[in-house]
């Protein structure tokens, strides 16, 4: 249902435009009640972006990335993050982007891609939506180390645990990223249908 009649927006004001984008928009929205509401808020406009599990249902393995992210580390997380494969789109259809970004990533080539769901990463202060994506995979589909582009300040390095262990990790707190954290739920309950944590992981 379109609430497009509930909300006037007066103004915007971009605050930075260094690598992303901050603004300011104030506007008026219509309450549940009828009453219209002076509003003022921020957003942060980093682009859509794409997420993919590779997963293997004959050896029960998925691939995972390991990485250096500052913003979770100035936020107390002292370790690499693991996550799935992700990247900006840059403009680029959401299927063809996440091709390129998991081979520069892990060096697979993968080509059938399913869509399985969007998720808005943090809808109070950031306009991103994560177009995430679920692909099969063969040890034979690798092409290349991959590790990302160095220049750009990746540095990654590819797992490919059990969907038990990673599973495991989840629960054990050794998966933050929350991209990677439902996508692993969608595993569990649709591509390794059974699957549980590994004890004493």
């Amino acid at each position: 249902m379109s609430i497009a009649d509930r909300v006037r927006v007066h103004s915007v004001e971009t605050l930075s435009d260094n690598h992303y984008t901050l603004r300011r928009a104030t506007f008026d929205f219509r309450r549940n009640d009828g009453r219209w509401q002076r509003q003022v808020r921020e957003s942060f406009d980093r682009g859509d972006a794409a997420a993919i599990l590779l997963f293997d249902p004959d050896r029960r393995t998925v691939v995972l990335v390991r990485q250096f992210r500052f913003p979770a580390f100035s936020n107390g997380h002292d370790a690499l993050l693991l996550e799935v494969p992700a990247g900006m789109l840059d403009a680029a259809a959401p299927a063809a982007r996440i091709r390129t970004e998991v081979e520069e990533e892990t060096g697979f080539r993968v080509s059938g891609v399913e869509p399985v769901f969007q998720a808005f990463s943090s809808p109070g202060a950031v306009t991103e939506r994560v177009h995430c994506f679920v692909g099969r995979y063969r040890p034979a589909d690798r092409h290349g180390p991959g590790g990302g582009h160095a220049a750009e300040g990746e540095d990654i390095e590819v797992l490919e645990p059990s969907i038990e262990d990673a599973l495991a990790m989840l629960r054990d707190g050794g998966i933050r990223d929350s991209k990677t954290i439902m996508l692993l739920q969608h595993a569990a309950l649709h591509l390794f249908p059974g699957a549980v944590a590994t004890p004493g992981k």
